[in-house]
């Protein structure tokens, strides 16, 4: 089980009149094997929230903790190792590697991990996950849905303690926001991980068990 927690977390671009304060101070802990929502206008520090306390982009200050792991005291790369191994992945664009298969994209992050592939959990991760017919497809062979789908299977391919997503469904139609929705929700609960998730769909959030509320850089509401 691991916790995940920010303390005095800020962000700023910009110097002077023009600085720009995207996170203000945000003091913050992730409940374990939950689903968390982060919700707010554009422009309010969602994005760059989830990519701080994910060890994707450096705060300006304050820490991130795992545990008592601080993140940003770490070098690139046992941050990268902790990304790999503790984390996944899962963003609106899905990011798919074009050029090789579904079943390669699954397995990508376990490959550059250098562990050996636990073929029945990526199994099992197929079936649930409704891909048995497509491992052999390309990407481009995919509709949105199972695009998102297989984004999915690699972000929970390494058994990351913490899923993050950010708009997962922003591209999908409403019924494979569903499908979506259900199979992460599912995800948390078969294999006890924790998602934190950006999301403008109010829908999304009401099923969420915790929701943050973020405007102007500061959580107004938790």
């Amino acid at each position: 089980m691991k916790t995940l927690k920010t303390i005095d977390l800020r962000k700023m671009y910009g110097k002077g009149d023009s600085e720009v304060r995207a996170i203000d101070g945000i003091n913050l802990e992730i409940q374990p094997h939950k689903f968390t929502a982060i919700i707010g206008q554009s422009g309010s520090g969602k994005s760059t929230l989830l990519h701080s306390m994910a060890g994707l982009d450096k705060p300006t200050s304050g820490k991130v903790f795992m545990d008592n792991l601080d993140l940003y005291t770490l070098n690139d790369d046992k941050l990268s190792k902790i990304r790999r191994e503790e984390f996944g992945f899962i963003f609106q664009s899905f990011n798919l590697i074009p050029v090789i298969n579904v079943y390669e994209n699954i397995v990508l992050p376990v490959s550059l991990s250098g562990k050996k592939v636990d073929k029945e959990y990526i199994e099992d991760l197929i079936v649930k996950l409704g891909l048995k017919s497509q491992i052999n497809k390309f990407p481009n062979e995919l509709s949105g849905g199972q695009q998102q789908r297989v984004a999915i299977a690699r972000a929970l391919a390494n058994k990351p303690s913490i899923i993050f997503a950010d708009e997962p469904t922003g591209n999908l139609d409403s019924k494979t926001t569903d499908e979506v929705m259900n199979l992460l929700k599912f995800c948390v609960d078969e294999y006890k991980q924790t998602l934190v998730m950006i999301t403008h769909n109010e829908e999304i959030a009401k099923s969420a068990e915790n929701v943050i509320t973020i405007s102007d850089g500061k959580i107004i509401a938790n």
